[in-house]
C-alpha cells in the first residue's frame, strides 16, 4: 500500500522545497532549514531548528528524524535524540533538535539540507505482565557481552 505525507507550510517559507527524496532508494526525506537567519551552532551547543512544516504521518507510522550523515562525518552535527519520533498525531511543527560535537562552529543557512526524515511502520502491542520470562542463549547479557 502507498502511503502519503500531508505536510503545511508555515507561512512566509514558500521559498523552501518540501522534504524529498535525493535519490531513488533513499530512505529518509531530505528536510530544509526555515531559520530566518544564519543560526551558529557551537561546539558542544544544541539547537532546535525550525522546518517550517506541519506533517500529517498516516496513522499506524511514525516519523523518525535522523542527522545527515555527511554533515556528522565532516562537521559533528548530530540529533540528540536520534531518531527522534514524530507520533501519528502530532499536528504542532516540526523542529529538530541539532548538536554540534565537531570541533568548529557550524552554520545552519536557511534552505540548508540539515535532517532527514524517515516514514516507518510502528505496532501496538498489548502489555502482559509476567513473573517470568521465556529463556534464550543470549539471556540477560547486554552491552557488549558478544565482544
Amino acid at each position: 500500500m502507498s502511503l502519503s505525507l500531508r505536510v503545511r507550510r508555515k507561512p512566509g517559507t514558500d521559498d523552501l522545497p518540501l522534504p524529498r527524496y535525493m535519490s531513488e532508494h533513499a530512505a529518509g526525506l531530505d528536510l530544509h532549514a526555515a531559520v530566518d537567519a544564519p543560526l551558529t551552532i557551537a561546539p558542544g551547543d544544541v539547537k532546535l531548528v525550525s522546518t517550517g512544516l506541519f506533517v500529517e504521518i498516516p496513522p499506524g507510522c511514525e516519523g523518525q528524524v535522523r542527522a545527515r550523515s555527511g554533515l556528522a562525518l565532516r562537521h559533528g552535527l548530530m540529533l540528540p535524540n536520534a531518531p527522534g519520533t514524530i507520533d501519528a498525531d502530532y499536528r504542532g511543527e516540526l523542529q529538530v533538535i541539532v548538536g554540534n560535537c565537531g570541533r568548529e562552529p557550524f552554520t545552519i543557512e536557511r534552505g540548508m539540507r540539515f535532517a532527514q526524515l524517515v516514514i516507518a511502520r510502528v505496532e501496538h502491542v498489548a502489555v502482559e505482565e509476567a513473573r517470568e520470562l521465556s529463556r534464550t542463549a543470549r539471556d540477560a547479557g547486554g552491552f557488549g557481552h558478544t565482544g
